[in-house]
């Protein structure tokens, strides 16, 4: 079981607290996973039972909350004028929302243990320059921490900033309009979800829009740019993620015409597949030496089990279902919005219906697909994990328990009261959920000191 943990987990954790920082989208390299982590099962809100904290959160995103030590940070959107509308549930609508007044952008930190509010800091202020899609925000986008700085992208609102731990604003760069959204028609736009992620010295982000696509590398200290590489892709969603590639590192991104490779000392584009999908959301993860991605959109529904370090096209032949380079595949079943996630020799994909199938992850051999609740709620949180159990938040505020391993058991189911659309975090002993109006921090009781 051991040999399929992520082995990048490991490589990206510091050598202290390695169960209590969660520094990006998904945690340590997306992975989702935090190995040491022991937040409860069941806990009821309204009760106040395995709740540690809950505190308001002021605004409207589905931005993650992301840990360091005993901070925890939370990017967000204020509107100035009436509440916005969040439309939930299982629809194919292609419409923007419009939002009047005024928007105040902004990246708060609070206390882990007590989630006493430590600061609060206005970035950007004013009539928002693009729409947003019913079941998105203008803050969908996730901050990164090294523990020393806090990096967030608000797109067209600003760019990407860069905070001390304090709060201090060190520098901030403009990337240009990030207007993301449909492929078919460009007018419809849907808001940017992509979250910056920090590798070494570098702050890495991915803007895939509907023309002059990049992905991108900021020096860490200043903003000043390192390197762009111009992207042949239309709107993306999906996060990069930096995998382990014998003595080299590489960036793998998801897209809406190719997944592709690339060297992150240079921009460099390694190797690329295709056929995807032309609405790409979930990001690729890396475990026992594969990289997973995921696509739902349809027609095109695959998943794909890669070896990192290919060069050029990596497309599978016609009718072949692996290669040197892909060590498996299925073009059926693919999911949309959520993030694959692997824990021990196992594969999940959660689909938006609330449908769990487990895969061998060695051999994409399916082990079991199940539907999770009554089959009418939608997700689109990604599934977190501890080597025990799965935490599946859906849009309605319930977050089911699942016992991982090759058999469906549901362990407990959890309403919240509020809508669930940011992916959690896990911190040592709590599970952190950022709700449609709070933070709250599930946890068993603190012991007594």
């Amino acid at each position: 079981m051991k040999r399929f943990l992520p082995s990048l987990l490991l490589l990206l954790l510091p050598a202290t607290s390695q169960a209590q920082n969660w520094p990006s989208f998904r945690g340590p390299g997306a992975s989702g996973l935090d190995p040491m982590a022991k937040p409860p099962a069941t806990w009821n809100v309204k009760e106040g039972k395995n709740v540690r904290w809950s505190v308001p959160v002021p605004g409207f995103a589905h931005s993650s909350p992301i840990v360091w030590g005993d901070r925890v940070f939370v990017a967000t959107a204020v509107h100035s004028e009436k509440e916005p509308t969040l439309r939930t549930g299982l629809y194919g609508d292609v419409d923007s929302a419009t939002d009047p007044g005024q928007i105040s952008w902004r990246l708060l930190a609070f206390e882990r243990a007590t989630g006493k509010l430590v600061w609060d800091r206005e970035l950007a202020k004013g009539a928002p320059k693009v729409l947003r899609h019913f079941k998105a925000t203008h803050a969908n986008s996730t901050p990164a921490t090294d523990g020393q700085h806090v990096v967030v992208f608000f797109g067209s609102e600003g760019g990407l900033y860069c905070l001390s731990q304090d709060g201090k604003l060190e520098w901030r760069t403009e990337v240009g309009g990030v207007d993301t959204g449909w492929f078919y028609d460009p007018s419809y736009q849907w808001g940017h979800a992509s979250s910056p992620v920090i590798w070494q010295n570098q702050v890495i982000l991915q803007v895939d829009r509907p023309k002059d696509s990049f992905l991108a590398a900021y020096d860490l200290a200043t903003g000043k740019p390192l390197w762009r590489t111009p992207r042949a892709e239309i709107s993306s969603w999906g996060t990069p993620t930096l995998v382990p590639s014998g003595d080299r590192f590489e960036i793998v991104t998801n897209g809406s015409r190719a997944i592709r490779g690339y060297d992150p000392k240079t921009g460099e584009e390694l190797w690329h597949i295709s056929p995807t999908t032309e609405v790409s959301v979930s990001t690729p993860i890396f475990a026992g030496g594969l990289v997973f991605v995921s696509e739902g959109y349809r027609p095109l529904q695959p998943v794909y089990a890669i070896r990192p370090g290919g060069r050029g096209d990596l497309s599978l032949k016609p009718d072949a279902s692996t290669s040197a380079q892909i060590a498996w595949s299925v073009q059926k079943g693919g999911t949309y919005l959520p993030t694959p996630i692997a824990v021990g020799p196992h594969l999940y994909t959660l689909n938006n219906n609330g449908t769990l199938t487990c895969y061998e992850a060695a051999t994409g051999k399916e082990l079991y697909r199940q539907r999770v609740g009554d089959g009418h709620a939608a997700f689109s949180a990604s599934p977190v994990a501890t080597p025990e159990r799965l935490y599946l938040a859906s849009e309605d505020g319930d977050v089911f328990v699942v016992a991982t391993g090759p058999e469906f058991r549901v362990l407990g189911s959890n309403p919240v009261g509020e809508t669930l659309m940011a992916t959690p975090a896990i911190s040592g002993d709590l599970l952190i959920l950022r709700t449609g109006k709070s933070l709250v921090a599930v946890g068993e009781p603190a012991p007594a000191h």
